[in-house]
Parts: structure tokens; sequence; C-alpha cells
């Protein structure tokens, strides 16, 4: 195929889902939305055009950032600039040893250390972290998936030395461990003791922690790893059909979790698309908790969810662009009707923000919320013809995925067998195809090219904070209780051979000063690890 000039239009038109647009969907007099049935009225079922009757005009979405890097003192630093210029949640990143069980000074986390997020090992640096920040006065969301019933106990021992009980805290860990086995790969354990730590954390969070968000099932990083906006919402919402069926098998009922399950979606730049997925995704999970799992409690209904804007999008050529994008992505979550939202910064795809840079991203948020308008009134675009038949089409074809993945046992199955990943593999392919034929022109890219050197200040991690956190956990081994400190190990390895809940003596672990790596190397010892089968 001829690569197309940058003044040539498509011949066909078509989202990036592969859904044909007409040039008027109003000439089309399609009866294919079932008012009645599909939409209903804001803050009822299926929700539709949103979970809450009055939607931002009773309050914005959650404005977080999502920060950390190098040391705890540096982020905190981040966290009080950003909540001093407005941000009203906190989004904690962690560095990879962090994400899949390292200590700064075990010899695989050599050059990692502090560099994609915050380097944790230990209650003390989780205080560093939140100094000065009471944890009832914020909002904490918690990117960490394989170590997050972990990073949550960090959490919770850090409020109970700060006096505060569990019930006063509120927040998020994303907690989705069936996507690392599809899409973004920091998974430690094989999938069955993985899905046991997801439902015990759903079982503890359920007593002890009413207010805390227990999972966040990602289609952001699905989306990210190359997925269609269709496969984003059927992919997720397959992994949360796992998720409810796991927590179901272990005896607890669907309406003692479910109202604490929340979702987090990538926004992409067809802002017609993706106002319509959000809402699509909105509606098809209230049908599925009605009628397969048969929730009655309304909040268990609600598909709650952040949102953050597409990394993958983002250029190292004329980085300022990326603004726009952001400004695009951040736009249609807001009409897609998000209940948090983060902005990426325009410096991302060279380095982590600056604090510059961060705070434009924030800004952005605030000039949609009290400059554009569109937080004035619920579901701006309900109504609308091509909304309402995007959003039906996407839940069709999101179904029939659904039902595909059924028939083969399950999305544990289907990610075993390579299935999941094969069509995400797919769908990056030909998009990228259309990039390299010019069928899809991207700014800076592909076309309206300029030959200039990036100029923007960058964000530089200073390699000597790796040295200074190894030395700070070692000299933590040195000078806690070793053996209350083993036997908390010895009693968490024996849960892990057994069926209590895992949480509590995790909780006992942190709390007598054990790591993040000696608590993940004692469930290895245990559990194993996870080795990925290779799919062609």
């Amino acid at each position: 195929m001829a690569t197309k000039t940058i003044t040539e239009r498509r011949e066909r038109f078509e989202t990036p889902s592969g859904i044909e647009l007409p040039a008027d969907f109003n000439q089309l007099n399609t009866e294919a939305v079932d008012y009645d049935r599909d939409l209903g009225q804001p803050g009822e079922y299926p929700y539709t055009r949103g979970i809450r009757q009055s939607m931002y005009r009773g309050r914005f979405w959650t404005m977080r950032q999502y920060a950390g890097y190098a040391t705890a003192e540096e982020s905190n630093a981040r966290y009080k600039y950003l909540l001093a210029h407005g941000t009203t949640g906190l989004s904690v990143a962690f560095d990879l040893p962090t994400q899949i069980g390292l200590d700064s000074d075990d010899p695989l986390a050599v050059g990692e250390v502090g560099k994609v997020g915050v380097a944790i090992n230990s209650i003390e640096d989780m205080q560093r972290l939140f100094d000065g920040i009471p944890l009832d006065s914020v909002s904490t969301s918690m990117t960490i998936n394989a170590t997050a019933s972990t990073l949550l106990s960090l959490y919770l021992a850090v409020a109970k030395r700060q006096s505060i009980g569990f019930d006063k805290i509120s927040g998020t860990i994303q907690n989705d461990i069936l996507k690392e086995y599809i899409a973004r790969g920091t998974y430690i354990y094989p999938p069955k003791p993985s899905l046991r730590l997801v439902t015990d954390t759903f079982a503890f969070c359920a007593r002890e922690v009413p207010n805390w968000n227990t999972i966040s099932i990602s289609g952001y990083h699905i989306r990210e790893a190359g997925s269609t906006a269709v496969q984003e919402v059927a992919f997720t919402l397959s992994d949360a059909i796992a998720y409810v069926e796991a927590a179901l098998g272990t005896g607890l009922k669907v309406d003692e979790f479910a109202p604490r399950l929340s979702f987090f979606f990538n926004s992409h730049n067809n802002l017609l698309e993706e106002v319509a997925k959000f809402r699509a995704a909105r509606r098809l999970w209230a049908r599925i908790m009605r009628e397969r799992f048969y929730a009655r409690d309304p909040r268990s209904l609600m598909l709650r969810f952040h949102t953050q804007t597409a990394g993958s999008s983002l250029l190292a050529q004329q980085p300022e662009v990326n603004v726009a994008r952001t400004t695009i992505q951040a736009l249609a979550a807001v009409l897609g009707g998000t209940q948090s939202l983060h902005t990426n910064a325009m410096d991302e795809a060279l380095s982590l923000p600056t604090e510059r840079a961060a705070r434009v991203a924030l800004r952005t948020q605030q000039v949609i919320a009290h400059e554009s308008g569109v937080a004035d009134t619920v579901d701006p675009l309900a109504g609308s013809y091509v909304i309402e038949e995007l959003t039906s089409e996407i839940e069709r074809r999101a179904v029939a995925y659904i039902e595909k993945i059924d028939a083969m046992g399950g999305m544990l199955r289907a990610i075993e067998t390579g299935y999941v990943q094969r069509e995400i593999q797919d769908a990056a392919y030909a998009y990228q195809r259309s990039i390299e034929t010019g069928e899809q022109q991207i700014v800076g890219l592909n076309a309206f090219q300029i030959d200039e050197e990036t100029n923007i200040p960058l964000l530089r991690v200073d390699p000597v904070i790796e040295q200074a956190q190894v030395e700070r956990v070692r000299a933590l081994r040195e000078r806690r209780d070793g053996e209350a400190a083993e036997m908390a190990l010895v009693r968490l390895e024996e849960a892990a051979r057994g069926t209590e809940n895992m949480l509590p003596r995790i909780l006992a672990c942190v709390e007598s000063d054990v790591t993040v790596g000696e608590i993940s190397h004692r469930l290895r010892r245990v559990w194993g690890e996870y080795k990925e089968a290779v799919t062609v």
C-alpha cells in the first residue's frame, strides 16, 4: 500500500477499534439504542449516564498525579508540592524491584532502584514517604500488584503509627494480578496463589478497612500493550469476572466485596470512541453483576473507575504537542464520567516528569473542571446519535469477546493458552502497520515533522541514591529484633501452607520490620515462581 501524504484523507472512516463511521448517524434512523433499557437516568441502573445523579455538579473527580521516584524523601516532597498546587489525591509509583518483591540490596535490583518509582523496602520507608501527610486526610492510590498485599499492610502499619483507625483511611491498591500475566509482566507467583492473595485482601478489607478499594481492575496496561478500545473493555471485564468468581469460591457473598471493586482505564486520542467506551463498560458491568452474579446492592453494580491518559501516545518528537493530546484524552475521560483522573506530563516520553511538567498536567485537569463547562451538566453527550450508537456497538463487540472467553473456560484458561495475548499482539501489529503506511497519521511522527532538537529540561535520578537505599535497608536488618522478625516470617510461611487469611500475617511481618523482599522470598519458598509460556 502506498504511503499517504499528509493532505490525503482516509477512504474509509472508522474508529481505532474498526467500527465504521458513516458521515451522519442521524441519517441512519437507527433503532439500535433502546433508550428505556440502555440509558436510564444518571445515578440509576444500568448507569450508562453515570453512577451519581449529580455527577460533577456535586463534586469534581479526584485529581490525582501519579508520582514517585528515587527515595521516599524525594517522593514525599513531590507529593507535598502537588497537594499545594491542587491535587486532591495521591497516586504512588513504585520502582521495579518493589513491584516484583526485591529489596534494594538484592543483586537483581542493581541499576533499577528508584528509577521508575520510589523504592519501598520497609515500614521505615513507608513512614518517610508519608511524613507530614496525615493518612486520614488524603486518598491514596498505589499502583502495585504482585506485592499489593504487602504494600497495603505497610500503609496500614503507618496509619496505626499515626494513631489513625483503619476505618478512617481511603484509597486503592491496583492488586490486579491477572493483567500482569496478560500485558505487563510484574508477577511473582503462579496464578492460583496470586489469586488467593487478591481474595484474602477482599475479605480482610471488608472486615477491617471498609473505605478501601481492594482492587483496581486495569484495562490501562492492556491498552498500553496495544489492544483496541473494545478489547480493553472486554478483557478488563473478563478479568473482573474471574476475580468475582474466585471470591465467591472462597465463600464470600457478592455484596460483601463487590461494592469496593474499582477499575482503571486508559484514555486515548479518539475522543468519541473513548467517551463511548467508558459508557459501554459501565453499562455492561451493571448487567453482568445483576444478571450473572445476582448482586442486589446498587453499589455492587456501579463501575467506579480511575482514568489515566495514554502514555503510549506520547512522543519524544515535539513534546510540547503532548499537552494537546493529554487535554483531548482527559476531556474524553470527564465526558465519559470518570471518578478519578491522572494526566500525563508532556516530557514522559523522555524522562520522569519535572515539577513544571507535572504542574502543567495538573492544570490541564483544572482548566477542564473550572473553565470548559463540561462538568456543569450530567453526561453532556447523552442522546448524540454517534455516541449512543458507538456505546452500543462497543458493548456488543465486548460481549462477543466475553462469551468466547467463557466458552474457553474463563479468563485464567484464556491467559494460559495465550489467546488474550495474541489478540492484543495482533491489534498492536495492525496499528503499527497503519502508522507505517500512513493510513494513521501521527503529528510529529509521520506527519508535520520538523528537524529540531528537543530542548526541554529533564528530570535525572541521581545514581547515588541507590547505594544510600542499599545501606538503609541493611542498617534496618542490623538493628531490628531479628528473633521477632524471623518468628513473624515463620508464621507467614505456615499461613501460606494452610488456608488462613494471609493479610494479618503480612501485617505482623511489616510491623516487625520484615522487608518487602523477605516476605516475597518466603512466599516464593512455598508457592514458587511463575514462568510464562512462550506464545507465537
